[in-house]
């Protein structure tokens, strides 16, 4: 079974598939219905996917919106090629292309002008699965390394999972004396196209929801789901926005970094993450079957020393739902976990899994 889908856009904050898909594939009875309400890169989406599951997903960053909807996409190769020429026939010129340093040198004019054509078709029009498709091939190629064969990226030397802040990368470049490829954006999209849904043979059935969690809203059109399986941002991160700004600008944000952190968990105290959390274990029982299991992964990060697994549980105090089981997870430095990129090799953060069911 193919699983190349789940890698079709790097993103930092990702938990491994085998986590979701494990508990899915052992639990669960095909036809089911699974929320994610921090849907993130899709991954929990995608592994009912492969479960021939219903997949529910919410989220507030359109970056993470625009990898998920491509998770639960049904398409083909020769149909996301296909709509990125038809983009291109039909906005000769875009009406705008971002100036400065950073994007002088972060990408070759040409590529730029182009990804500019397709941004442009794709913010006036992404209903089919093909564009949704495409989008999310254009994101997982925006930026990246630069490779002496085969080229896989637009952008001059960058990081794959998140983006790179002007001024540092503006000066990492002139040092260097590094160009930004002349790159045939065509080629690229159609190779990962191929690589991302040639062998995909699964069919999605679900939904994403851009929006805020604890905003009861978001859940009112939602059918009943069996499992709510998912990993929170962990306390302490709060750079999802600014870390993505360039991914966030191909789905129309600014050009330039935003820092804000609106629809975003408040990582302010504890009392005020728990508290948000709260809101979010609440809305999700009101979706719940009555024989529904909450699964989350958790953890910390190192310049917020807590105990991630009493703040949990705390947050699911007031709550229908009532802890079960807790498990450690191990710790970020085993494996790909959320916390990867902020921990210190001498001081892994542990991470839990709680299990939870309505009572």
């Amino acid at each position: 079974m193919s699983t190349a889908l789940n890698a079709i856009c790097p993103y930092f904050t990702m938990f491994p598939l085998h986590f979701p898909l494990g508990i899915l594939k052992s639990y669960t009875m095909f036809g089911e219905t699974v929320l994610d309400p921090f849907a993130g890169r899709g991954t929990t989406l995608y592994a009912a996917r492969l479960c021939g599951l219903h997949a529910l997903g919410i989220d507030s960053n359109p970056v993470a919106i625009a990898i998920s909807e491509a998770k639960l996409a049904n398409t083909s190769p020769g149909r996301i090629l296909a709509s990125a020429k038809r983009i291109l026939a039909d906005i000769s010129k875009p009406r705008h292309v971002p100036t400065g340093e950073f994007w002088h040198l972060a990408f070759n004019e040409e590529v730029l002008r182009t990804l500019c054509r397709l941004r442009e078709g794709l913010m006036a029009n992404c209903e089919s699965h093909a564009r949704k498709s495409l989008r999310a091939v254009i994101l997982g190629a925006l930026h990246g390394p630069l490779t002496k064969h085969e080229k896989s990226y637009f952008s001059n030397q960058c990081p794959r999972t998140f983006s790179p802040k002007p001024r540092y990368a503006t000066k990492f470049w002139q040092e260097r004396k590094l160009v930004a490829p002349c790159v045939d954006v065509l080629q690229i999209i159609e190779r990962r196209a191929v690589r991302f849904f040639g062998e995909e043979h699964t069919v999605a059935s679900g939904q994403v929801i851009e929006g805020d969690s604890r905003d009861r809203v978001n859940f009112l059109a939602l059918k009943k789901v069996s499992w709510i399986l998912t990993s929170p941002p962990y306390y302490g991160m709060r750079t999802y926005i600014p870390d993505q700004w360039l991914r966030l600008w191909f789905v129309g944000g600014p050009a330039e970094v935003d820092y804000s952190n609106a629809g975003q968990l408040s990582h302010a105290s504890r009392d005020a993450f728990r508290d948000g959390l709260r809101k979010v274990w609440n809305n999700c029982a009101t979706v719940a079957k009555t024989s529904c299991s909450l699964v989350i992964r958790f953890g910390a990060i190192n310049d917020r020393r807590i105990d991630a697994q009493a703040l949990v549980k705390d947050s699911l105090r007031h709550t229908p739902w009532r802890l079960r089981a807790c498990r450690c997870a191990g710790s970020a430095s085993r494996g790909k976990r959320q916390a990867d990129h902020f921990v210190h090799a001498n001081s892994p953060i542990r991470e839990y899994d709680m299990w939870a069911e309505l009572e």
